[in-house]
């Protein structure tokens, strides 16, 4: 028997480049086809991320990366849930949210690019999950540690991880106002499609600090090995 031990931050960072990777890769190989137009995608919003990853080599890319990366998701949520429960702050439903989240993911992925009523409701239902739910576990994972990040650098963890989803809260209601105020159809389609792409990139980055916190507390999982 051997023991093999392996670092918990590990896991939110292969999220956070799996998920960059994977978004801008197939957004650069549909440019590079002629699928959609020459911009920057988080300012002018000439395409959303689901135009960029559903057409030519990077549709099969995108759920190459992708279909992984939401079993990682289902993982990390299942280890945040243990991590809290270590430290006398149980949270059940932060697994099943996470489960949720990461299904979510693979559905989106899954059905992106395909054609017709229903495969497009389930990608619409993918993506609005994902998002949903792991907006919401991320408010319940801060919630709990709350009490546990009180001072040094796990405060400023908690500020960080704190701020970018205000920041994602707010990009909401920006879509929300735009929706109501704006009454051009192709400039509601463009704000939507930049809130889009800056919601990715701060998600990304809310993973990219909970790695952070966990490799400052040099947590690791170990087990048996035959």
């Amino acid at each position: 028997m051997s023991r093999t031990t392996i670092t918990l931050w590990a896991c939110p960072l292969a999220i956070a480049l799996v998920m960059g990777v994977a978004v801008h890769l197939a957004w650069w190989l549909s440019l590079q086809g002629g699928h959609v137009e020459a911009c920057n995608p988080y300012w002018d919003g000439c395409t959303s991320i689901s135009r960029a990853a559903r057409h030519g080599l990077g549709n099969p890319l995108f759920r190459l990366l992708m279909l992984p990366c939401a079993v990682l998701v289902a993982i990390h949520w299942w280890l945040a849930s243990r991590w809290l429960e270590a430290r006398g702050m149980p949270s059940r439903t932060l697994a099943g949210l996470g489960l949720a989240c990461a299904l979510a993911l693979g559905v989106y992925a899954t059905f992106l690019g395909t054609e017709g009523v229903a495969y497009g409701f389930l990608r619409r239902y993918g993506v609005t999950v994902f998002f949903g739910c792991g907006f919401l576990a991320q408010l319940m994972f801060l919630r709990r540690w709350r009490s546990g990040a009180m001072a040094g650098m796990a405060l400023r963890q908690w500020q960080a991880m704190a701020a970018i989803c205000v920041a994602m809260l707010l990009l909401g209601v920006g879509n929300v106002l735009g929706d109501a105020l704006l009454q051009d159809r192709a400039r509601q389609d463009r704000l939507e499609n930049a809130l889009e792409w800056q919601l990715g990139l701060l998600l990304a980055a809310w993973y990219v600090v909970q790695a952070w916190c966990w490799r400052h507390e040099r947590l690791h999982l170990s087990f048996e090995a035959s």
